[in-house]
């Protein structure tokens, strides 16, 4: 498989994991047919590093602190993979939407990708959350948040933005000059969230049935 392709399947799959969230409740063939008509429409999202000024910074910080929440922010290893599949797992259990489960052996494909890191939060001593990393460009000087969850009982409670701060942190250190994202157009929970963390609207994407993986 060429570096292309190599790339390519690795973004379809992580699309696909995160799809779960945003499907309507149909049938998976239904679901395909309507990719295939009318295709996904994705909002395309960034935040130059330049816009992230000290203050802008310190206004994020703050909300952390702020939060009742004190997580403890680590980098995963491969035996954290069936942790990480748990906690994907529970976050859909408050959706009204359907989803697919998923093993450690399909998040293992996803990690043992050189470009992407997957960072834990844990909050008294359970793992809560997730955010998976990745980077673009020839000098890997884009980063990307692939996707991000957390458990039922730790989310609205300000979670979601120590795992914003903890990769900001993280691609901050790699020296990377833009952070990017995309949010299914439907999903405004997630939208919404982002926007809170600056990121701003550049464009939108429509993908279809190739480009996911089933």
């Amino acid at each position: 498989m060429s570096e292309e392709n190599r790339l390519n399947f690795k973004r379809k799959m992580v699309r696909s994991l995160f799809l779960a969230l945003e499907r309507k409740p149909k049938e998976e063939t239904e679901f395909q047919e309507e990719t295939k008509v009318i295709g996904m429409k994705y909002i395309q999202m960034r935040l130059p590093v330049e816009k992230i000024t000290p203050e802008f910074e310190e206004q994020i910080r703050k909300r952390v602190e702020k939060s009742i929440l004190r997580a403890k922010i680590r980098v995963a290893k491969k035996e954290d993979l069936e942790s990480i599949s748990h906690v994907y797992n529970r976050s859909w259990m408050t959706s009204s939407t359907p989803y697919s489960p998923i093993t450690a052996d399909s998040l293992k494909q996803i990690y043992e990708y050189p470009e992407t890191e997957i960072l834990i939060a844990n909050v008294y001593g359970t793992d809560a959350g997730f955010v998976i990393l990745d980077f673009e460009g020839a000098d890997n000087e884009i980063g990307v948040i692939a996707g991000l969850g957390v458990i039922p009982r730790f989310q609205g409670k300000g979670l979601g933005t120590v795992l914003g701060m903890a990769s900001w942190d993280y691609f901050k250190k790699k020296g990377v000059k833009e952070l990017i994202c995309e949010v299914y157009i439907e999903n405004k929970v997630s939208y919404n969230f982002i926007k809170s963390l600056g990121f701003e609207d550049y464009d939108t994407k429509v993908y279809e049935s190739e480009d996911f993986v089933y």
